[in-house]
């Protein structure tokens, strides 16, 4: 029984609210499919993305999780992460880069929650600003509805296209825009990490297209691999350009991120 609530999102496909209870405070997320229009096509699969990342949840070991079905989707229940994003935290070096250097401790809790993940076997597949948590003790990566590397039940399992252009690595593009599908993969996840990193930094995107453009015309500049001339400031800027190459083979690991921060 809530004694409160509150909405956070509430967009296509997905509804999130925080929800105080006598038992703690929780995110509580319904799904549903987006119906087609002029300029998107129909997404079916928001409507089963929260009950697959319970599965997820469930699979990593938390235990606190709840999800299920409703009359037009599914929808999860989880503890509740205190905290700013990470572009939200970082928005006063965007607003006064000459003075204001971003921290590399903030980068090293992003590293550490995303290294966490990938010791477990599993690639996030959707891993952005908004998703770093950045708590009063630790960096918590949320939104795991993407995430490969275990079994998934079928019935709340769907393919992985892709996720927000601005932090897909070009291998993922290339593959989203040839046969429609990809692997998200940790190599992937770094490219995505280090987008991450410097548009919270910068405001830049690492990728430069048109802010109006299609997304496969997005997608295309993404497998180009037509990046700005932008550096994140301080000592983070090299790092995060390793993290942006535009190979797999060519990016350090997570590790080798996190040794480097240190």
């Amino acid at each position: 029984m809530p004694v409160a609530q509150r909405l956070v999102t509430d967009r296509r496909g997905s509804t999130v609210w925080e929800v105080e209870s006598r038992r703690g405070r929780y995110a509580v997320k319904l799904g549903y499919p987006i119906e087609a229009t002029t300029d998107w096509p129909a997404q079916p699969w928001t409507a089963l993305a929260p009950a697959r990342e319970g599965a997820v949840l469930h699979r990593l070991g938390f235990e606190e999780i709840a999800y299920g079905e409703w009359e037009r989707g599914t929808w999860n229940i989880q503890p509740w992460h205190e905290g700013p994003d990470l572009y939200r935290l970082w928005e006063p070096c965007r607003r006064d880069a000459s003075s204001l250097v971003p921290r590399a401790g903030v980068a090293l809790g992003c590293v550490e929650a995303l290294a966490e993940l990938h010791a477990k076997g599993w690639a996030h597949g959707d891993v952005q600003p908004a998703h770093f948590i950045v708590g009063p003790e630790r960096t918590s990566l949320i939104d795991l509805a993407l995430a490969r590397g275990g079994h998934v039940p079928e019935s709340y399992d769907f393919p992985f296209r892709g996720c927000l252009v601005h932090y897909e690595a070009p291998e993922i593009a290339r593959s989203v825009l040839s046969t429609g599908e990809a692997q998200a993969t940790r190599e992937a996840d770094v490219y995505a990490l280090g987008a991450s990193l410097l548009i919270s930094a910068t405001g830049w995107r690492a990728v430069e297209y048109p802010d109006d453009a299609p997304r496969p015309v997005q997608r295309a500049a993404v497998a180009k691999g037509s990046r700005r001339p932008v550096k994140a400031p301080g000592e983070l800027g090299e790092l995060i350009d390793a993290m942006l190459s535009h190979a797999p083979e060519d990016r350090p690991t997570i590790h080798e991120v996190g040794k480097a921060l240190r």
